[in-house]
């Protein structure tokens, strides 16, 4: 019987209601160098059906024949719940996740698997751009920890390198890190930085790729961190986000870093004040935190 090549990597992408900007993020996916045997692509579109499912389903037999790909339709909503549902499907030793609406390099893949490691997570070069100015890049936060941390031998978890960890995308991350851990789908907001705290506790070292290894990420004015929200519902939002930050702490806290855990729970208290300072900031056309 003949044996199955070992898949390295699993490539998460959750859409909702895509536009256009999708197929260039799966044109991304085509593009890349790592043998096609090395990964697979996990598709999840969430709370919506057609003509999105169709036209998915149309691209992935059309442009997609040969690599590995996963699609998944649910009609129940959140991006939580997408990149959970596709977790539980994931087969890669590594696995990382993108956003719809972003792209990444050719070389994404093979780069950020050359400097993984059982106990190794690796980092990427971050690229932001305007929506429609895909060539004028952006001040960005995460550009600049890259700058910090791609000169330097050994990586810790400095004030820099958590910024990288503030969502799951432009990292490769040991499939070994997460187990059976997924996202809080009680939560519309900050999720992201939750289920990164939540599996802190197994980060070891971190090591940077090449600049050849480029997550494109793609502001866009009506994106849904860009929408108001209710800001009483954000408040409570907020409040039970910092229960379980706690909760997580106290039961294991010689596991996790105190000084991660600090940054995460004052960065969700003060989020509402940095929040209209960085869409202040997008508005401007800079995204400098």
């Amino acid at each position: 019987m003949e044996q199955r090549p070992v898949i390295k990597i699993s490539v998460i992408i959750p859409s909702y209601k895509p536009q256009d900007y999708v197929w260039t993020c799966l044109d991304s996916m085509v593009s890349q160098t790592l043998s096609r045997d090395a990964f697979e692509v996990i598709m999840v579109l969430n709370g919506c059906c057609e003509p999105w499912q169709s036209e998915m389903a149309a691209y992935i037999e059309q442009k997609m024949r040969g690599m590995q790909v996963v699609f998944v339709q649910t009609d129940q909503p959140g991006v939580s719940n997408a990149r959970n549902l596709a977790l539980d499907r994931a087969r890669g030793e590594y696995v990382t996740f993108i956003d719809d609406d972003d792209f990444v390099s050719p070389s994404y893949l093979e780069e950020l698997l050359k400097q993984a490691t059982p106990d190794t997570i690796s980092l990427c070069y971050p690229y932001a751009f305007n929506d429609g100015a895909p060539d004028i890049q952006l001040p960005y936060a995460l550009t600049d920890a890259y700058e910090y941390g791609v000169s330097r031998d050994k990586v810790r978890l400095t004030s820099k390198v958590r910024k990288y960890f503030s969502g799951p995308c432009m990292k490769l991350i040991p499939m070994s890190f997460i187990q059976d851990r997924r996202f809080d789908v009680r939560f519309k907001n900050g999720e992201d930085s939750l289920f990164m705290f939540l599996i802190s506790d197994e980060f070891k070292s971190f090591s940077f790729t090449k600049r050849n290894a480029i997550y494109y990420r793609r502001w866009r004015p009506n994106s849904a961190y860009l929408r108001k929200r209710d800001r009483k519902e954000k408040i409570l939002n907020d409040w039970h986000l910092v229960r379980v930050y706690f909760s997580i702490y106290i039961r294991k806290p010689c596991s996790y870093s105190f000084a991660f855990f600090l940054t995460r729970v004052l960065g969700t208290m003060l989020g509402d004040w940095m929040e209209r300072i960085h869409k202040s900031l997008l508005k401007q056309g800079r995204n400098q935190y």
